[in-house]
């Protein structure tokens, strides 16, 4: 008896990384269905996510070869300087002057043509998701299938069983599970993580600011955490200030005066004055990590493999990272012959993928306890490495180019390059 399957992959979460993935599984011909627990417009919504995300220059290339850049293009600001700082320098940083201990990337060095790639571009996650929402919407072989809660996944042969509270279950070859870092579908698996919370809270805002800020992105290092300063379109940022949690909840409690004073104290008035637009956010920052990266028949993508501490803006740009490779992988499974939920599929994926993700959990743990602190022997010490790094040309451009997601064995996707057959 041969089983019916509804579609080759299951993509378990419409968040960002789940919604990249299912693009990607289309356009290489792998045949998905999307399913989420909220109405995907209702995720459209300002009030849904305030963050906006830093996307590597390898991260929007594969958001123009699935269609969904070109959506997005009004929305985003490009990164053309990064400035990080142990501590505000006084009188406020500029690329190129005075500051004590600044270490400062310039995307020319690695990208020198006029209009060559920035080191990143800003955008809004409400922006993205809009864009990708529509492309999603605008493919017809690509099932969508929400609001509807998964409850539990059976194995079944050659493929998985998905049972939707509705009293529905869908099939599958795999199960793709998006479904963020407390996922439901690794927990079911069995899966072990590793884990831990640093008591801090990342606040979340925008602000708007008298001068330009020439897309330079600023990382400062305070005592409670990393203070960064985001460039978006227009004369705004967005702000990821970190602050340990008690301190943080009360700051998200302020009314406008007291946030704009204690606002003033970290940002400083090298933009001209500041001011608070629209509502905070407060996000309990935590790292957690997944033993495997697949099970027989699931796949982890995005925080459902591993989240982490937002310091060096890399949370989306791994789930990106894990759509474009796993696409790539099921895409030539499929072309061979292969079982697209097997091991031997499932492990070229998680090798891949997994020796990059370890490598940033550590790194941006390290930096967050190395910089989160006012000791003075760590202080000196850190303060002499990021001068080090910034006199050593070799040193900058392998950190940007790291951050852009260029170093290693590069996915078609990231590389700009189609899957379509």
């Amino acid at each position: 008896m041969t089983t019916s399957f509804d579609s080759d992959v299951i993509v378990l979460g419409g968040g960002l990384a789940g919604q990249t993935l299912a693009l990607a599984l289309d356009q290489a011909g792998v045949s998905v269905t999307l399913v989420d627990a909220a109405p995907l417009d209702d995720m459209l919504a300002p009030e849904f996510d305030g963050r906006a995300s830093a996307l590597a220059y390898t991260s929007f290339r594969m958001l123009e070869v699935i269609g969904a850049a070109d959506r997005m293009r009004e929305h985003v600001q490009r990164i053309e300087h990064i400035l990080v700082c142990d501590g505000r320098p006084y009188g406020g940083p500029r690329p190129g002057g005075p500051g004590p201990h600044t270490l400062h990337f310039d995307r020319r060095e690695i990208h020198p043509e006029d209009e060559g790639e920035p080191l990143g571009w800003m955008c809004e996650n409400r922006h993205t998701r809009h864009a990708l929402t529509a492309c999603l919407k605008a493919r017809k072989d690509i099932r969508l299938v929400a609001p509807v809660k998964a409850d539990r996944w059976a194995h079944i042969p050659g493929g998985i069983e998905l049972y939707l509270d509705d009293g529905h279950v869908l099939r599958a070859r795999l199960l793709c599970a998006s479904d963020g870092k407390f996922s439901r579908s690794r927990q079911q698996a069995g899966t072990r993580t590793a884990g831990w919370g640093y008591n801090q809270t990342g606040i979340v805002a925008t602000v708007e600011h008298e001068q330009p800020h020439e897309g330079v992105a600023y990382e400062y290092f305070l005592p409670g955490g990393p203070f960064a300063i985001l460039p978006l379109p227009g004369h705004r940022s967005s702000l990821v200030w970190t602050e340990r949690t008690d301190i943080a909840n009360a700051i998200l409690k302020l009314d406008a005066d007291g946030f704009q004073a204690e606002l003033d104290k970290r940002f400083g008035d090298f933009l001209g004055a500041v001011k608070e637009t629209g509502p905070r956010w407060g996000y309990p920052l935590s790292v957690k990590f997944a033993e495997r990266f697949y099970e027989d028949r699931i796949a982890y993508v995005g925080d459902a493999a591993r989240g982490i501490h937002p310091l060096a803006g890399q949370g989306f740009n791994l789930g990106i990272r894990d759509a474009a490779a796993l696409a790539e992988v099921l895409a030539d499974a499929k072309s061979l012959g292969l079982e697209l939920g097997s091991p031997v599929t499932l492990q070229r994926y998680a090798k891949w993928r997994k020796l990059d993700s370890m490598g940033l959990v550590a790194a941006t743990d390290m930096f967050n306890r190395l910089f989160s602190n006012d000791i003075g022997p760590l202080r000196l010490a850190r303060g002499l490495g990021l001068s080090l790094v910034d006199r050593i040309p070799a040193a900058r451009q392998f950190f940007m180019r790291e951050a852009g997601g260029e170093t290693g064995d590069l996915p078609k996707l990231l590389r700009g390059e189609t899957l379509a057959a």
